[in-house]
């Protein structure tokens, strides 16, 4: 049999609402729903080939062998395709991302979005758009929202089935612009699968929750009336909930540096003095500044000279997980 391959391109999503905590933990099923936007300039491109000589599977990311706990939850990824298709081949994975990995910028997102739809398309399935949805958050939950396009809602569901993302507006619904303030590249001692799990030991991850939904309802009508001081108030709200929740976790978490608080509090008082932008935080120390078109270059400018940020990169809204005919070899 000659080798199945194909490749897929996926971005990152950076969360608005976030997820954090599962209902359950083996299927990934989130205690909530979540709302994001996928990160347009941030990429992965996955190449899955599926051949007949090889004896395991073979995983490689910006050109470096990966581990072997990488490898196993790549190839237990790879067997729910696997399954679907009754397909017995291992498979050949390279991958490439044009940004941090495991640093706070979602690449668990960006890449297992890749690998669910340039391996189900290797392995000859035809999924819908919300069963390709549903996959990729087996592999990494918040894969899920970097299938579809643009701004995303991640319907918690319940059950394996419906829980799964869609698009709630396009990525040309708003002009806005991710401004992040790379505080620190290096990878975080705590991966967010582990963060997960441990969110239920915190004393105030119920009120989060219980609270959750009201966030998410702001949010979506911030997002699609393009109201910009709803949304600011609704995602720094949430962004420092879910941190509170980690930092009261057993054991705590703690992905904030002083860099990060100290850009989190130099956007509060920027926009109380007029500049349209708002700041959050996923599971790492990186500072996500959400602003308009026309207040980017200010953002950058501020970020780069007042606070001595070192790196900042520049995302507009993006569109959801392709298939690509250049494959990575």
């Amino acid at each position: 049999m000659p080798p199945l391959r194909a490749t897929a391109i996926a971005h990152p999503n950076i969360a608005l609402i976030k997820y954090w905590g599962n209902r359950d933990d083996a299927l990934r099923l989130p205690a909530a729903g979540s709302l994001s936007v996928n990160l347009a300039e941030l990429e992965t491109v996955t190449t899955v080939e599926f051949d007949a000589a090889l004896t395991d599977d073979m995983v490689t990311v910006d050109g470096s062998a990966q581990a072997d706990a990488v490898c196993q939850r790549v190839s237990a990824h790879l067997d729910l395709v696997r399954n679907q298709a009754g397909l017995k081949l291992r498979a050949r994975v390279c991958s490439r991302n044009n940004f941090p990995m495991s640093a706070g910028l979602a690449s668990s997102a960006s890449a297992f979005a890749a690998l669910t739809l340039a391996g189900a398309q290797a392995a000859g399935l035809s999924l819908t758009p919300q069963a390709l949805s549903a996959l990729a958050r087996r592999g990494s939950g918040s894969a899920c929202r970097s299938i579809p396009g643009g701004f995303v809602e991640w319907e918690a569901g319940s059950e394996d089935r419906d829980s799964f993302a869609f698009s709630i507006a396009p990525p040309q619904h708003w002009a806005l612009v991710d401004v992040i303030a790379l505080v620190s590249r290096s990878p975080k001692a705590v991966g967010s699968a582990e963060g997960h799990t441990l969110a239920r030991t915190s004393p105030l991850h119920a009120a989060y929750l219980a609270s959750a939904p009201g966030r998410l309802q702001r949010c979506r009508a911030a997002l699609l009336n393009r109201d910009f001081a709803l949304l600011a108030d609704a995602v720094e709200a949430d962004s420092n909930l879910m941190h509170a929740v980690m930092m009261t976790s057993a054991p705590p978490l703690f992905y904030w540096e002083p860099d990060t608080l100290r850009v989190m509090k130099a956007v509060r008082a920027w926009r109380e003095a007029g500049l349209a932008v708002c700041y959050t935080v996923d599971a790492g120390p990186n500072v996500h500044c959400l602003c308009p078109t026309g207040a980017a270059a200010e953002v950058a400018r501020r970020l780069s000279a007042d606070l001595g940020v070192s790196q900042v990169l520049t995302a507009t809204p993006g569109g959801g997980a392709r298939l690509t005919d250049t494959p990575i070899d």
